[in-house]
């Protein structure tokens, strides 16, 4: 069977407004999802998860919707659902179905379709079985929608694209492929990649994902930034003396050297996850809502942002990460880094941007921190309690906090630090966060593509990492040696306070809902 061709503008135009986003949801046209990559694990732990919770939620129908798995591994449709069913989790059950009902009414959805990724037998045998579902719920004429999730190593994505172009492609309404991070190593390795992806699809049919862009707390970055009065007019370098954006994990690399070894701290977490962050809390007003204007602000910044100066950077290796078996022996990869980034334009010049990911340190969690600059003549004497800031907690407990000095209850006029406290546990009790996942899914199949990664916006972030990570591969920077269960390497405290980061000591921000009266 020869290859099948169609318009690359096909289906592929995202819909623009927020009534065509939510008619685009509610096409009753069938759809088909195909997760790549079926039988590992993040499919089983992430994806189909997400979809199941997407399903139990009434955003995917069964009178429309099917999954369908694809991998090398030999499973009937069975083995695959017997795989993924202990990681679908209902919550509370609905009003009328237990549970277990639930999850089997879900699995009842999904299939399995064994193949190679460079095989065209098997993705002809895909496609065979998603053009019988899709004539079984609208007929041979009637529109359909595939969506095809790469939950695959980045070293696959051409060879499994250009199968899915050439065999898989629906003639009857929209393809769209959501690829995984990382999106390359460095620049040329991502430019390269970008570009075999760009022969056989659209920008608009192709969904880089970045799962921190699908957190709650993430996602209100523009709401509070632009939606109160209270904001603007402290957002910028007159009033913010520096920003920092923290991902701390509690645990090493346990049962991940190898993956890990190969691309190091800042690849996986701070050149993508946290410079999203960045992003959005720097970018400026948007025109509008409409993703490609959100997108054209976040790569205004990311080209605003000087070099990276080897004075701004400290990496370091926790003790034992090299007695791993599955890691070099004589390995210079950080699993700890401190990167201060600086953005040259008028609203944030002399603001350091503080980005700072580690592992096997004294806590878990990831936040934004905005430390003001000192009162200035301050009669209180509150700087000695510390600076105001504004913390957003990401995870865990989602929150967002003002720190701030007020007078200590008594007789005595003294003061102390408190804060002014959104957390939500307790201030929307009954409402389920959603997984990062099961947003961004649901973002594809309406044709948002405001929280995906554009091409151009990829090469501007690999840009201004690229010569770092070049140095570091080549050993011109030099690993710092770190205790488990620390704070991280003394250089990196040091390199916080030179650029004008003050830590508040004393002081421990405890969520409402862990209180105890």
């Amino acid at each position: 069977m020869g290859s099948r061709t169609v318009d690359l503008e096909e289906g592929s135009k995202s819909a623009s407004s927020p009534d065509q986003r939510l008619k685009s949801t509610s096409e009753s046209s069938c759809l088909s999802i195909v997760v790549l990559g079926a039988s590992g694990d993040l499919a089983k732990k992430k994806t189909f998860p997400a979809l199941f919770n997407l399903y139990h939620q009434g955003f995917l129908q069964p009178k429309d919707v099917y999954i369908f798995g694809y991998a090398r591994t030999q499973l009937s449709d069975d083995g695959l659902r017997d795989r993924i069913r202990g990681y679908l989790k209902t919550g509370k059950a609905d009003s009328e179905k237990e549970p277990s009902e639930v999850v089997s009414d879900f699995l009842s959805l999904v299939a399995y379709v064994s193949g190679s990724y460079d095989s065209e037998e098997g993705f002809i045998n895909l496609d065979k079985k998603i053009t019988e579902h899709e004539h079984s719920k609208s007929g041979s004429e009637g529109p359909s929608r595939r969506l095809f999730y790469l939950a695959l190593p980045p070293s696959v994505y051409p060879i499994v694209c250009k199968m899915i172009r050439n065999y898989c492609m629906n003639q009857r309404g929209w393809t769209r492929v959501i690829v995984e991070k990382p999106f390359g190593k460095d620049l040329d390795s991502s430019e390269a990649l970008s570009n075999q992806l760009g022969k056989l699809f659209t920008e608009e049919q192709i969904y880089r994902i970045d799962h921190y862009l699908g957190k709650e707390l993430v996602q209100n970055l523009l709401v509070v930034r632009f939606a109160n009065r209270l904001f603007l007019p402290l957002w910028n370098r007159d009033n913010i003396d520096n920003v920092q954006i923290v991902f701390r994990e509690d645990f090493g690399v346990d049962g991940r050297g190898g993956y890990f070894d190969e691309y190091g701290i800042i690849r996986d977490i701070i050149q993508n996850h946290l410079l999203q962050v960045l992003c959005l809390i720097s970018m400026e007003k948007p025109v509008s809502l409409t993703p490609e204007h959100i997108r054209d602000e976040k790569v205004k910044v990311l080209q605003s942002v000087l070099p990276i100066r080897p004075e701004d950077v400290v990496i370091g290796q926790y003790e034992g990460y090299t007695e791993d078996p599955t890691v070099s022996k004589d390995s210079n990869t950080p699993t700890f880094a401190t990167v201060v980034l600086r953005i040259h334009n008028e609203r944030w010049e002399g603001v350091p941007f503080i980005l700072k990911a580690g592992k096997a340190l004294n806590s878990r969690k990831a936040e934004i921190r905005v430390q003001f600059k000192d009162v200035p003549g301050d009669i209180f004497r509150c700087n000695k309690h510390g600076r105001n800031e504004f913390v957003i907690r990401l995870q865990p407990s989602e929150a967002m906090y003002m720190k701030l000095t007020v007078k200590q209850p008594g007789l005595e006029m003294s003061t102390t630090q408190s804060e002014l406290d959104l957390s939500y546990r307790q201030r929307y009790q009954g409402i389920v966060i959603p997984e990062a996942y099961e947003r961004l899914i649901l973002d594809t199949i309406r044709g948002d593509q405001q929280h995906f990664v554009r091409r151009d916006e990829l090469k501007a972030a690999w840009e201004i990492f690229t010569p770092l990570l070049n140095d570091i591969d080549n050993g011109e920077i030099k690993s710092c040696t770190y205790k488990r269960g620390s704070r991280g390497p003394e250089e990196a405290d040091k390199l916080l306070a030179r650029v004008g980061y003050e830590q508040t000591h004393g002081y421990v921000w405890i969520p409402p809902s862990l209180q105890v009266d």
